[in-house]
């Protein structure tokens, strides 16, 4: 059920997509699974135009939504009860790097947004790229020109080759996803290296943990088996 919803509101957006941005200035990408040195990453939907480039993550959730940009987990409530999901600035974070590096480019040049498509009412402040509407005119409010026409055209080819010639599939992504988070070598939110800390105050001081040397942009921790 959970990925039929997912699978629901990936073409709700698409079709907003279709309705508010132009197919000339915005090139649409959707359901991308790209490959890195540390599995595969899957972008719902990706948008490339003049204005940068636009990773779309849905959601499609009903209820109260509670989180921060700085929490790993959100918490969605509906009908009394309490759900837990990742934080997906964090996926978000994660897709950017990957995307960058697969198409050798400069970070700086995409763009992340948040997107929920069902019911749902945000009950903490959250980012400006976390949206319950309006996706278009988000997409449009950047007007700032930072990729020439030729590069625009240089990224759809790389985008188009790959998702023609690519034999990669939501199943490999699923494997991918569980090999990566059994990883005691490797970040699976952010794919930087992990290293031995110690707890320093609390409860648990002078305890060992691996943590992502990317810290503090990337917060993921884990238990030393």
């Amino acid at each position: 059920m959970t990925r039929f919803r997912g699978w629901v509101g990936e073409k709700i957006t698409a079709f907003k997509m279709w309705l508010s941005l132009s197919a000339k200035t915005y090139r649409r990408f959707h359901h991308l699974i790209i490959p890195s040195k540390n599995g595969t990453t899957q972008l719902d939907h990706l948008i490339v135009s003049q204005f940068g480039l636009f990773i779309i993550e849905t959601k499609n959730k009903k209820g109260w939504i509670f989180g921060s940009e700085k929490q790993p987990n959100w918490t969605q409530a509906l009908y009394g009860c309490n759900y837990s999901f990742q934080n997906p600035l964090r996926q978000t974070y994660r897709q950017k790097k990957i995307l960058s590096e697969f198409l050798d480019m400069d970070e700086a040049l995409v763009h992340t947004v948040v997107y929920f498509v069902g019911d749902c009412t945000f009950k903490t402040p959250l980012p400006d790229n976390v949206l319950r509407s309006r996706l278009g005119r988000y997409i449009k409010g950047h007007r700032d020109q930072i990729l020439s026409p030729q590069e625009v055209e240089r990224l759809v080819s790389v985008l188009e080759k790959h998702k023609s010639e690519s034999g990669l599939t939501t199943r490999d992504h699923l494997r991918s996803l569980k090999q990566r988070h059994s990883s005691d070598e490797v970040c699976p939110k952010c794919g930087s290296n992990l290293v031995e800390r110690t707890v320093k105050r609390g409860a648990n001081v002078g305890l060992k943990f691996l943590g992502c040397e990317n810290y503090p942009k990337c917060r993921h921790s884990k238990s030393i088996s």
